[in-house]
């Protein structure tokens, strides 16, 4: 792949050093005012740091694998969709650390309300809800500490294990299940809810031993712990050009949002450069992986294999967490090396055909009133099953979770990332809501509905969605900025010799529409008398006077 060169490099030199590899890259204005020796990117702290935070997605994945998860499946995602609006402000005022922590202490919470219940089913239900909470926290926060934090050569890799750790959870939520099966007392249910423990108590222990993100310790004051926390995260000294050369970003960017006047609302993830486009990008992806399908085996799976004469549901349960779990190691590799748009539209075409098959077998073929009769039929149908899950986990589960870590500038990602994952959640409850209904009247036609969606979603990706590999943070946000093609994004090189147009360097006023900024990056050279003078970004990312 051709590297991509320029100013814009300064974000996301993606080919940087790594244990002795090559070195700093020239003409860097940090390179020879700091220690130049190797990075060591894959320490204990690093991995530690991964395993730790990772463990949110592993709590998220716990929780949906558990028995009773349908039919109170839709109490969860009440509480994940509210808790993944408010865990932007949330983090934002007592930091991401600390954040993640609360959150786990509510799901605790939830938890506790459950296991406690003696004979009211609605304590059950108030407790999903309070649980969901935290579930819905972690799922942003999680992703947002490890992308703030990461050394930048492997923030992608980390990101993605959020995933990784989901699909670990549900298979380890389908394995004791199998185990408690024969218990026909409380313990049956007690048990596996009461493992959840484990889980948040790790994290939040873990938690207490990694540091608060560089980026908001910067926002707070806080600036040698920033740099120190920057210096631990790549293995090096504080007067190392890597680190040098990040806090140097953190401090621009910071300077950037503070030089426009006023305070920055909410609404401007709508308003700002080209947001509106962004955000509800973000959204609408996260909607189309909820309708992908997958989640009808995941929530249902149990249902939908006992009709196909399977003798033991809960071991066909087992099948379809093992290979979601196992492919999505083989999606770490596709996101790096096949592009992001390539492996969304294959996964798309490959999903929608798994689908067509899968409906159709169940509803021609499957003798829905005696199973066991056509045997052969439902084997079919185990093994398409499976081939959806394959394709998934390899496509569609990790990369939208990386891709809505990528598209948003800095400033926005907190707000942008909760808004696109509460639409994620906001699907989610609208399926487990409906799903029992519709599959009650149209059987296994209901497949075809997702194959629709699947067929669409290769669409949206092909016509929408820049591809983002290999390319920086910075060159992502000119991308979308410049209106580049999408279709044509594959090839698009980032201009030689001169500056970026990029969210995070304009000096936007209140509102995100406005610039005020002296010598603005790609924005030309204003005129003296800053104060009186203010530029306007265009939608075609021309900046004009007024």
């Amino acid at each position: 792949m051709q590297r991509l060169r320029g100013a814009a490099r300064k974000d996301g030199n993606e080919k940087g050093v790594v244990d002795g590899a090559a070195g700093p890259p020239e003409g860097s204005p940090d390179v020879e005012k700091g220690n130049q020796e190797p990075v060591r990117l894959l320490s204990a702290r690093v991995i530690s740091m991964g395993l730790i935070v990772s463990m949110g997605g592993f709590i998220f994945g716990y929780d949906t694998g558990l028995p009773f998860r349908k039919a109170l499946v839709n109490e969860l995602s009440i509480g994940t969709l509210m808790g993944a609006i408010g865990a932007a402000p949330v983090a934002n005022a007592v930091g991401r650390k600390y954040s993640i922590i609360f959150w786990n202490i509510i799901f605790c919470v939830g938890v506790i309300v459950q296991i406690s219940t003696q004979y009211h089913w609605y304590q059950i239900v108030v407790g999903r809800w309070v649980a969901g909470l935290g579930v819905g926290a972690l799922s942003v926060l999680t992703p947002m500490y490890q992308s703030e934090t990461a050394p930048r050569q492997i923030r992608g890799a980390l990101v993605s294990c959020y995933q990784l750790f989901i699909t670990l959870g549900i298979f380890v939520a389908d394995c004791i299940n199998f185990g408690t099966e024969k218990d026909t007392s409380a313990r049956s249910w007690r048990l596996p809810m009461g493992l959840g423990f484990i889980w948040p108590v790790i994290m939040s222990v873990g938690m207490l031993f990694l540091p608060e993100t560089p980026r908001w310790e910067y926002r707070k004051g806080k600036i040698d712990s920033a740099r120190a926390t920057i210096a631990r995260s790549y293995g090096v000294p504080e007067d190392h050009w890597e680190v040098k050369r990040e806090f140097r970003e953190i401090q621009e960017k910071f300077e950037a949002e503070s030089a426009g006047g006023g305070k920055h609302q909410w609404w401007e993830v709508f308003t700002g450069p080209r947001m509106a486009y962004r955000t509800l990008l973000g959204m609408t992806m996260q909607m189309l992986q909820q309708l992908t399908g997958a989640n009808f085996f995941f929530y249902y799976g149990t249902t939908i294999f006992t009709a196909t004469g399977i003798n033991n549901s809960f071991v066909t349960a087992m099948i379809l967490g093992g290979v979601n779990f196992g492919c999505t190691f083989g999606g770490l590799y596709v996101v790096e090396h096949f592009g992001r748009r390539r492996a969304l539209i294959f996964g798309g075409f490959w999903m929608f055909v798994c689908f067509m098959v899968f409906a159709s077998v169940g509803h021609f073929s499957l003798n829905q009133n005696n199973p066991q009769a056509t045997p052969g039929a439902g084997a079919a149908m185990i093994v398409f099953a499976c081939l959806f899950i394959a394709g998934y986990a390899m496509t569609w589960a990790p990369i939208v979770w990386a891709l809505i870590g990528e598209i948003y500038p800095s400033r926005y990602r907190a707000l942008a990332m909760g808004l696109a994952t509460a639409s994620n959640w906001t699907w989610n409850f609208l399926l487990a809501f409906f799903t029992p209904f519709i599959t009650g009247d149209i059987d296994y036609r209901y497949g075809y509905v997702f194959a629709a969606c699947n067929f669409a979603g290769a669409f949206v990706v092909y016509f929408f969605v820049c591809e983002t590999q290999g390319k920086s943070l910075e060159e992502i946000d000119t991308m979308y900025i410049l209106h580049v093609e999408p279709w044509k994004s594959t090839k698009w090189v980032p201009p030689q010799g001169e500056d970026l147009v990029t969210t995070d360097a304009l000096h936007l006023t209140p509102g995100g529409r406005d610039i005020r900024k002296e010598n603005a990056p790609g924005a030309g050279t204003m005129e003296q008398d800053e104060q009186e003078k203010t530029q306007t970004l265009g939608e075609d990312g021309r900046i004009t006077n007024y």
